[in-house]
């Protein structure tokens, strides 16, 4: 094929990915690229290269695909760099294409205007790949292996720097296929002997990561096929939708739970990767009877020893698992349920007044639509555990764990998925590092609810330092008015000061066609029960 210029070329890619939204920053380095864009797709300008990122992610994560950020070189590549560190830790696809100076000056660091030192060699350390465009023979076929990267297992974002004199170039693409790699078999001993031990189990547990979120249909039947009690990492959340009442959810390191676990006769764990907040920094025990399915040959056995370790794709080794399965005792599966009720009740009554925004948005929100939530106190404490998710493709969060992504995301998944609303959970702190995409979100008018949960500064750190040290440091922060400022971007704006005012603001604001800022006045509605720290170790406690 024939195109007039690395733009065309590049639109023709992202429509044979289905994308139909981009997300960047224009620069003289990239602009063949952002006007080939906006002329067939729509091209949306966010306010900063980590947000760009964050945003395909987002889309990508909402659709249950790819999604793509454009930047400029040299700075605007390390500006990115934060937010495709958190793609490669969640494994998610985003396909980042950045600009590049002329290829007769790459390297040669004489300081041509954005170059920076070894740019590719940046974007290796924060990408599952990275590549340049050598010539307008190539272009086509790098951004292919780019794409097949992202999207293999584990995945995670594909960085590609791209000549602007190369961009400009017309472009020749031979259009040859990417060859893929095979999906990976267990050994035939580890599975028969996984499942000989499985068909014994009377008591068993089931441990859903990200990696199950591929393969929700054979897991539910597992599930019913056993009768088991299903746990999950934050990013296995909706692998099964968490009203069934055999699911408990994100909960692993409560008292009920690790009693559970200690009571288990087999945990079967599907592409987690025990996560040190997950499993209280590694102290949380798991049965010596551990079946381990995972793609990532690297994760078996890495964490926790695996009594049979499966190299595996989840969809096709768990079909094998529910042949071999007999149903638990009825008596677990009672207890199962029952512990699932437990952990909820005492976590709703643990976060007080907070509790009413919790029910609001589980009543008036759509099964399976989005709630991006940015690192932050509501988050942490009920965002991530009690709030139900249905639909993975709904569970949007920095898995990473940086602050301020979470705007950024909402704003990629509520364009991904523009029937219907998007929520984005935020803390006036987090919201306050990426400020200037209120604006972003004033010009595209997405159908996205953002609540600000206003504590006036970093709450997680301050409760931190209340409850281990002698002095705040750091976390005591000049918060604007965000009624006056909602205004400034055209933004309707909603506040909550009290628990009954929760349902009828944020059921408005969701049955809005467009955008609503809606802040919520932590020290009006009033404190938790328990104040929330973080499960991390604290050498002088």
């Amino acid at each position: 094929m024939q195109y007039d210029n690395g733009g065309e070329l590049l639109v023709a890619h992202l429509e044979s990915l289905g994308i139909d939204t981009v997300f960047g920053i224009v620069s003289v380095h990239n602009l063949p690229l952002v006007e080939a864009v906006d002329r067939h797709l729509r091209f949306v300008p966010v306010r900063h290269e980590a947000t760009a990122v964050n945003a395909a992610d987002g889309y990508g994560r909402a659709r249950g695909s790819i999604g793509c950020a454009l930047t400029s070189t040299g700075t605007g590549a390390g500006n990115a760099a934060g937010s495709l560190i958190e793609a490669l830790s969640a494994g998610t696809a985003v396909l980042h294409v950045t600009g590049q100076v002329e290829s007769q000056y790459l390297g040669s660091g004489r300081g041509f205007i954005h170059e920076t030192k070894d740019q590719l060699g940046m974007l290796g350390a924060v990408s599952t790949y990275a590549a340049t465009v050598t010539s307008a023979r190539d272009a086509g076929h790098v951004l292919r292996e780019a794409s097949a990267a992202a999207l293999a297992t584990p995945g995670g974002p594909a960085s590609v720097e791209w000549p602007i004199d190369l961009q400009y170039a017309a472009q020749e693409d031979a259009g040859e296929a990417v060859p893929s790699g095979g999906a990976p078999s267990p050994h035939a001993a580890e599975l028969a002997a996984a499942q000989a031990l499985l068909a014994e189990s009377r008591r068993p547990l089931i441990w859903a990561g990200g990696g199950a979120r591929h393969a929700r249909r054979e897991l539910a039947a597992l599930l019913e096929a056993t009768g088991a009690g299903l746990l999950s990492s934050n990013s296995g959340r909706g692998s099964v939708p968490e009203d069934h009442p055999l699911v408990i959810g994100n909960f692993a390191t409560d008292p009920a739970v690790r009693a559970l676990l200690a009571d288990a006769d087999v945990l079967v764990t599907i592409g987690t990767h025990f996560r040190s907040n997950e499993t209280a920094d590694y102290n949380l025990k798991l049965p010596g009877a551990h079946i381990q399915i995972d793609a990532d040959a690297a994760a078996l056995g890495r964490v926790y020893p695996a009594r049979h370790a499966l190299h595996a794709e989840a969809a096709a080794v768990l079909p094998a698992l529910t042949g071999a399965a007999v149903r638990a005792d009825a008596d677990w599966s009672a207890r199962v349920t029952a512990v699932r009720d437990e952990v909820r009740a005492a976590l709703h009554d643990d976060i007080g007044p907070q509790a009413a925004l919790c029910d609001a948005l589980a009543a008036a929100l759509p099964r399976g639509a989005v709630v991006a939530r940015d690192v932050t106190i509501p988050s942490s404490s009920w965002g991530n555990r009690l709030l139900p998710i249905h639909d993975p493709r709904a569970n949007v969060f920095p898995r990473g764990g940086g602050i301020g992504q979470g705007l950024g995301m909402g704003i990629g998944a509520a364009l991904a998925r523009p029937d219907e609303p998007t929520v984005v959970i935020a803390g006036d702190g987090g919201l306050a590092v990426h400020f200037g995409e209120l604006l972003t979100v004033a010009q595209e008018r997405p159908r996205l609810t953002l609540i600000v949960f206003n504590d006036g500064g970093y709450g997680v750190l301050r409760n931190m330092q209340d409850k281990y040290g002698e002095r705040r440091s750091g976390v005591d922060l000049f918060t604007p008015d965000f009624g006056p400022l909602a205004a400034a971007c055209a933004l309707p704006y909603a506040r909550i000061a009290a628990p009954e005012e929760a349902a009828p603001v944020l059921e408005a604001a969701l049955a809005s066609d467009g955008p609503t800022l809606v802040e919520v006045d932590l020290t009006a509605l009033g404190p938790m029960k328990n104040p929330f720290t973080p499960p991390v170790k604290i050498p002088t406690a």
